[in-house]
């Protein structure tokens, strides 16, 4: 594996996986306020 490539696609991975973890984590917030909405 070439240096160069490595050092281009960290950032890319580290990005798109903060956003997929920021998604995750508000879909899960969503889903409990729905799981609680539905109890009431």
């Amino acid at each position: 594996m070439d240096l160069r490539l490595v050092l281009v696609a960290s950032p890319i991975l580290l990005a798109v996986g903060w956003a997929g973890f920021n998604i995750g984590r508000a879909a899960v917030g969503q889903l409990q306020l729905m799981l609680k909405r539905a109890r009431g």
